[in-house]
């Protein structure tokens, strides 16, 4: 199956579980034909049906609640009930049980993509190195919060750089159109209970973010309060892409929740499930960090080594650190770099293929 088939049938699975918005998925099948990092981004469900195949030995090892659709662009900042800036994985939709190297393999495969995009510098098999230190360092540690506020020095001056320009966030959330259609009724009462004060009016507006849930429905709650403008968000969910890819395996339902009830971290008191709507608070501070908005001159290594950690504050909610250990010393050396490698290669051929068929003009544009 190529990937324009993968891509059909996948949409097509995920259209009878949810409604779509089909220019946003327009959208996001442009994006996908721009460059290899982000056609990668915006197809974990390729990864999930290709991974196995491509890395059979990276992809045997014991099942962890692991976030699946793992890369460099899914971490960011929040606050915590002490009002202390956290940071760390801030995307569970694709959730499930998965071999635990699968969030490995992935993330140093965004790290090699990445690095070739020039968005972060460093060596490819450097940036491996530092993605198991850090998770190797988390195992041990029994799992700990990124508390910005007292540690972390290298890595706070690389998430608050985006901070700087805090009027630029909030023009781009109110030049949004107000959303004219029906509001379905699990996001509305989900943006309204998510508001310091029920009472309040707000205007709704359709936000598209992202790129692997470019398509879904995603309702951002507007309002003013005290003096400035505050922001709620309702994300539908639906069953993981790892379930569309083994349609022989009954897929447990959305396990967004229990992810985050088990990652070893600080919560953020503004995340809650409510059905298939995950709600969020939107704000500076409180966003997915993009590689774009790094300060020029930032440690590649030590930034990896902290995603290597947070993803082991994750696994350790259902596997414990001497299972993963043991298996962990039953691989090669170079194990990681020379998985993340066959699977850049095999992205790579199908970016290219996605590209050719997506060209302005193409018969087989898709």
């Amino acid at each position: 199956m190529d990937i324009a088939k993968a891509t059909e049938k996948y949409e097509a699975w995920l259209g009878e579980r949810i409604p779509l918005i089909r220019a946003d998925l327009e959208q996001k099948h442009r994006l996908m034909a721009e460059a290899p990092f982000p056609f990668f981004r915006a197809t974990y469900y390729r990864w999930a049906q290709t991974w196995p195949e491509i890395s059979p030995d990276s992809a045997t090892a014991i099942q962890a609640l692991g976030i699946g659709d793992l890369h460099v662009e899914n971490f960011g900042t929040w606050r915590d009930s002490e009002g202390r800036l956290i940071w760390g994985i801030n995307d569970f939709d694709e959730v499930s049980r998965i071999p635990y190297t699968g969030d490995l393999v992935r993330l140093a495969a965004s790290a090699h993509l990445a690095i070739a995009a020039e968005h972060i510098s460093i060596d490819p098999e450097q940036a491996c190195q530092a993605i198991l230190e850090g998770y190797h360092e988390g195992l041990a540690s029994g799992g700990r919060a990124f508390v910005l506020a007292e540690h972390h020095t290298a890595l706070r001056q690389m998430a608050v750089e985006r901070l700087k320009n805090p009027e630029a966030f909030w023009l781009k959330l109110n030049g949004l159109k107000t959303w004219r259609g029906k509001l379905p009724s699990g996001a509305a009462k989900g943006l309204k209970r998510a508001l310091p004060d029920g009472r309040l009016d707000f205007r709704v507006v359709h936000r598209v973010s992202g790129l692997g849930s470019l398509g879904r429905r995603r309702f951002v709650a507007l309002t003013d309060w005290h003096g400035g403008t505050i922001a709620r968000e309702a994300k539908e969910l639906t069953d993981s892409a790892w379930y569309w890819a083994r349609p022989r395996r009954r897929s447990p339902g959305i396990l967004y929740q229990q992810a985050l009830d088990r990652v070893r971290r600080c919560p953020d008191p503004f995340v809650s499930v409510r059905g298939r709507w995950v709600v969020r608070r939107l704000a500076p501070d409180c966003s997915r960090i993009e590689l774009a908005s790094l300060p020029s001159r930032h440690d590649a290594f030590k930034l990896l080594q902290a995603m290597g950690f947070e993803t082991g504050n994750m696994h350790l909610g259902s596997v414990p650190a001497i299972a993963i250990e043991a298996d962990l010393k039953k691989r090669t050396r170079r194990w990681l770099d020379r998985a993340a490698t066959a699977m850049v290669e095999f992205v790579i051929k199908d970016w290219t293929d996605w590209r050719d068929r997506n060209k302005i003009g193409s018969p087989h544009r898709t």
